[in-house]
């Protein structure tokens, strides 16, 4: 096993399903990255998590906007397949919406009931109470310390027959990660593979379905 950053012969537990010693996957010149041998989340250990300060402060960068054809277009990957599951109107959260929900937007034009929660640019939680027939969070799961925490929180607010609609990037290979631009970001601390939806859909009882690269949809059975 290599060495800890601390020098010691140890491995950090999964943040999602708990096993208590992961195995080393891949070190930059920046962060070591593990992966679990029970669901394959590769994962980065604690000490190379940002302050929610600096965390905060590099979300501030991103430039998307409600008026941007581009991020419209990059958010129909998974808003399209979302629209086509759904009955004609339905009442849906995006978490983790952003300063810019133009998701929210694009759905409601489509003729759903909206509500919107972030962190840090749409704090209230009184969202996060109520039922939802869907709930759809894109690029958010790889920002999450305690992802099963967080996606079990969001499954309870789900109704029976309701949706659970993911965009994240998947590990692919261990060759291709240490190349891959997705791990670049150091708001990035979880990575999920189909492997990781598989052992997430058993564990909620979930249909899955993974419909492209990075679009994940998991129903309330």
């Amino acid at each position: 096993m290599p060495l800890h950053r601390d020098g010691a012969e140890s491995a950090p537990s999964c943040p999602l399903c708990r096993h208590p010693a992961a195995r080393f996957y891949h070190r930059d010149k920046f962060r070591e990255y593990y992966q679990c041998a029970e669901c394959a989340l590769v994962f980065v250990p604690q000490e190379y998590h940002l302050s929610p300060e600096a965390e905060k402060a590099y979300y501030d960068l991103h430039e998307n906007s409600m008026h941007d054809e581009g991020y419209q277009r990059f958010l129909s990957r998974c808003a399209q397949p979302l629209l086509e599951r759904l009955p004609a109107t339905a009442s849906g959260l995006d978490f983790g919406c952003g300063p810019a929900p133009l998701l929210a937007r694009m759905l409601e034009h489509a003729g759903h009931r909206m509500a919107t929660y972030d962190l840090f640019y749409q704090p209230d939680t009184t969202a996060l109470h109520r039922q939802f027939d869907f709930i759809v969070s894109t690029e958010v799961v790889e920002h999450l310390a305690e992802p099963l925490k967080v996606l079990m929180d969001l499954w309870q607010r789900i109704e029976p027959g309701g949706l659970l609609v993911l965009m994240t990037k998947l590990v692919a290979s261990r060759e291709r990660f240490a190349s891959w631009h997705y791990i670049r970001d150091p708001t990035h601390i979880v990575f999920f593979s189909r492997e990781t939806f598989l052992w997430l859909a058993q564990r909620f009882r979930a249909g899955l379905e993974i419909c492209s690269s990075d679009v994940i949809i998991m129903k309330k059975l």
